[in-house]
């Protein structure tokens, strides 16, 4: 199911503890298809908690690991951690034009993703806006305005590391159709906004004027966040920070209660030029409050417009069902409705929230729930069922050469000794050829 979330067949597949089983039970297969942390997740959990279970793992790519190889951001490896096949469509006019850019597939570009690693986005204007106010927003927004010697520490590709370095961009505007009490990133990653050197943040005071009283019975964790805000936004800084602002070369800011309506082309009508916005007002209050419409509107000025509000997974195949309205597997603890044996982890699972702690747990809990059928006989763990030695053959008579986890290990240290080389942890190989090439396939 790619790294969005993990699908697996569990007939033959699972097991539970190693003293459910007398020795002349049959050893479980499982079967894990994608190997972002839904799949190694769940098949750790499994081979925790049964000493027989054999498991097989496969991955589209010639690499393993999913979004936590291609995740958020070079400079956070420690949350890697957003996946999903696809990503959710604005629906408006001009959305296709050059400088508009879907935020999976911008992540991807500078994290070494191979299906965009062409994706060539210009970089020549001077202010980007970013659709949504969540983690990945604000991860793309540090990138964009991170200074070079930051990224270079990083095992940002080298393609991308070049572009960033040619680029005009030093203003980015963050938009969401909520209020400050609704965003969705976190406050580490805001904190980590707001002081990034050479960088000053623009938050307009009116939008946090009385929202003191407001946060006083929320959860701790909106309030800090909430908190931080405010202190930003109000506050006068001291005359040393307030030197330091002034020098500052970049700048972002958050712009909330807006909705894009359209995206503006250039004269010629290829370019954007711009966003036209609604405003909105909010109806009901904190998570549950809804963006309305006011019936203004307005236009905010930028060359590129990346697009993060959200991700969604796509249908696999049509045996197994899937609910397009919800971009997941309809399944119960992980089972898959109407299909027994089969059972689903990650994004494709629960949809696309969380980051790596989330998919952890939720991991946990399709395993245990696969545990659980094994232990109460209902699943068919008989020899006839191979595992990967069916799988080869098939793959032999076809003329594919799966490439194996020691080959894996080739790529990697070709990888680290490419990045020690330059002074990073990593350089990553984008093309998938190459990696073949390097292990002689």
């Amino acid at each position: 199911m790619g790294p969005g979330g993990t699908w697996w067949r569990g007939a033959g597949v699972t097991g539970g503890v190693r003293r459910w089983l007398s020795s002349a039970a049959p050893l479980p297969r499982l079967c894990v298809v994608g190997s972002g942390p839904a799949g190694f997740y769940t098949a750790q959990h499994i081979l925790k908690h049964h000493g027989g279970a054999h498991v097989d793992i496969y991955e589209k790519l010639p690499v393993p690991f999913g979004l936590v190889r291609f995740g958020v951001a070079p400079d956070h490896p420690e949350v890697k951690s957003y996946g999903a096949e696809d990503n959710r469509v604005l629906g408006i006019p001009g959305e296709n034009l050059s400088g508009v850019y879907s935020a999976r597939a911008f992540v991807g570009w500078y994290n070494g993703l191979p299906e965009n690693r062409d994706l060539k986005p210009d970089l020549s204007c001077e202010t980007a806006l970013i659709l949504g106010h969540g983690n990945v927003a604000l991860d793309i927004a540090r990138i964009l305005l991170s200074p070079l010697h930051l990224l270079r520490q990083t095992d940002i590709t080298e393609g991308s590391l070049a572009a960033l370095a040619c680029s005009k961009v030093k203003r980015v505007w963050l938009v969401g159709r909520r209020g400050p009490l609704q965003v969705a990133f976190t406050i580490k990653e805001l904190r980590e906004m707001i002081n990034l050197p050479g960088t000053r943040p623009v938050l307009n005071p009116a939008d946090f004027t009385g929202l003191e009283n407001a946060v006083k019975d929320v959860p701790r964790p909106r309030k800090r966040l909430t908190e931080l805000m405010i202190k930003t936004a109000l506050e006068k800084p001291g005359e040393k920070a307030v030197e330091v602002q002034a020098a500052a070369p970049r700048e972002w800011g958050l712009k909330f209660q807006r909705s894009p309506q359209a995206v503006l082309p250039t004269a010629d009508g290829r370019r954007a030029r711009g966003v036209r916005l609604s405003l909105t007002h909010l109806e009901g209050s904190g998570d549950s409050a809804k963006a309305v419409p006011t019936g203004d509107v307005e236009e905010l000025e930028c060359g590129l417009v990346l697009s993060s509000i959200g991700y969604r997974s796509l249908p696999l195949d049509p045996a197994v069902p899937f609910d397009t309205q919800r971009g997941i597997i309809p399944n119960s603890s992980g089972r898959v409705e109407g299909v027994p044996g089969l059972y689903c982890s990650g994004w494709v699972k629960r949809g696309p929230t969380g980051v790596i702690i989330t998919t952890m747990n939720d991991s946990f809990d399709t395993a245990q729930s696969v545990l659980e059928d094994l232990q109460a006989g209902v699943l068919d763990v008989a020899t006839s069922r191979e595992g990967f030695g069916a799988v080869e053959s098939i793959l032999c008579s076809r003329g594919v050469r799966p490439v194996s986890f020691s080959d894996w290990e080739k790529i990697d240290a070709a990888e680290v000794a490419r990045g020690k080389a330059a002074g990073k942890p990593r350089e990553k190989i984008v093309d998938p050829q190459e990696m073949l090439r390097l292990i002689g396939h």
